[in-house]
């Protein structure tokens, strides 16, 4: 059940309040001075603090309230305090909400506005600690990822990119064809880098992009050329096959690939031969190949753009890269390393920075850092140095969610309380309220 710890020497208020509270299942702790408040909260676990400002029958000026104010908020700087005061005190109570308290409510009181207020706070309290236990988690699981594999140095705060570098880790020593797929900017090649640091290959990293090469060079850049082969080939030159041997060859934008390439692309891959250019000597392949593409290749396999075997040869394990904008944690993690220790962000670059849609993924992200920094004052980032749009300020909707909305997250979520909880922006106990009040069972 829900805590509240009410500090008042007024006996009356404190028994008002447990009666007031105790209809809306909120136990209340009662203390009726500032030092046995203090106590209470060391002994109690407690959500939120009800604090009068006075104290002594002799003074108006509400300075013991400040006193207690400030002794909360040093040993409990996230326990949110509502102040009660008189007219008198007012003034006192203004200067502690902008020093942090939550609210203030004068003598006496309206019980609805009071309830209100508590019920946010309490919801507000729990929506964060819930929040506060995922990242604690996710920083947990990150940790352990780091020490089990080699990451590459590679910057994430989102379970969803967690999960992609684990799938990756996990599936790196197995022989096997890899398909990575997600848009242009997102990390697919950090993805490959992964996967070969973890493979324990000998050989190196050689990365391809398929869609830079002229086509009529493809198949010379892969295969490599023998002197003489064509007019312009007055050397004989390795192709990318014999640089990769022994370690991983990522195919990047595997969907450019020339048709007349990708058969003798699908014939190394099954026989593990391939012969260069203007030669009839065969070499065998010992790489892995590690392919991307941000294409749709089932489409292009029906439009006759891509063989369906060789979709298949690449395609044994696929590891989806998400797009920036669906993994918003990410965002902020990325923008500050790409900022480093010497800058940071003023408030309005943080909105707009979480605000903007990122059709360019990481790399445009890392491109609107740098183009800030060279325009920041004195290492302030700014949303007008970002060159994004000023993010919009959404008014809060302090309407309770009727039955249709609740019942719409519940069918999104297919009955999971949690992930609607997460659709509705409150914790999963402030839904089940809500449910109840709704006359609403959800099947879990």
């Amino acid at each position: 059940m829900r805590t509240v710890l009410v500090i008042d020497d007024n006996p009356a208020v404190t028994e008002a309040l447990e009666v007031l509270f105790a209809l809306h299942d909120i136990a209340v702790t009662r203390a009726s001075s500032p030092e046995e408040g203090l106590r209470r909260l060391e002994e109690t676990a407690t959500d939120l603090v009800i604090a009068d400002m006075n104290f002594s029958a002799d003074t108006t000026s509400g300075e013991e309230g400040v006193e207690l104010f400030r002794a909360i908020r040093k040993s409990y700087p996230d326990l949110p305090v509502i102040l009660l005061t008189a007219w008198t005190s007012l003034e006192s109570a203004v200067r502690l909400v902008k020093a942090g308290a939550a609210d203030y409510l004068a003598k006496p009181w309206d019980n609805d506005r009071l309830l209100a207020t508590v019920e946010n706070l309490l919801e507000f309290a729990e929506s964060a600690r819930t929040c506060e236990s995922l990242r604690r988690e996710r920083r947990r699981r990150q940790a352990d990822l780091e020490r089990k594999y080699d990451l590459r140095g590679a910057v994430f705060a989102s379970e969803a990119m967690g999960h992609t570098f684990e799938l990756a880790c996990r599936v790196a020593r197995a022989n096997i064809s890899v398909l990575i797929t997600g848009p242009n900017g997102a990390g697919k090649e950090r993805v490959a880098q992964i996967l070969h640091a973890n493979s324990g290959l000998s050989g190196q990293f050689v990365a391809v992009n398929c869609g830079a090469i002229p086509p009529g060079l493809v198949e010379a850049e892969l295969f490599g050329v023998e002197a003489g082969a064509y007019t312009s080939a007055d050397r004989a030159r390795e192709g990318r096959f014999e640089t990769a041997e022994q370690g991983t060859l990522f195919l990047d934008e595997i969907g450019q690939l020339p048709l007349s390439c990708q058969v003798k692309l699908l014939r190394v891959l099954e026989t593990k031969e391939f012969a260069r250019l203007g030669s009839s000597r065969t070499r065998t392949a010992n790489v892995r190949v590690v392919s991307a593409t941000n294409a749709d290749l089932p489409a292009m396999i029906r439009n006759g753009r891509f063989r369906e075997d060789l979709f298949y040869r690449l395609n044994v394990i696929q590891i989806e890269v998400p797009a920036l904008v669906e993994r918003p944690d990410d965002i902020m993690a990325l923008a500050e390393h790409f900022l480093g220790p010497a800058g940071r962000f003023a408030d309005d670059a943080r909105a707009a920075l979480l605000a903007h849609a990122w059709p360019g993924n990481v790399r445009e992200l890392r491109n609107a850092v740098e183009r800030a920094k060279l325009l920041s004052v004195e290492g302030v980032i700014t949303q007008a140095d970002l060159g994004l749009p000023a993010a919009r300020r959404q008014p809060r909707d302090l309407e309770e969610p009727g039955r249709d909305t609740l019942e719409q997250a519940l069918r999104a979520a297919k009955g999971n309380v949690s992930r609607a909880a997460q659709r509705l922006g409150m914790s999963r106990q402030a839904l089940y309220r809500r449910l109840e009040r709704a006359g609403l069972r959800p099947e879990e």
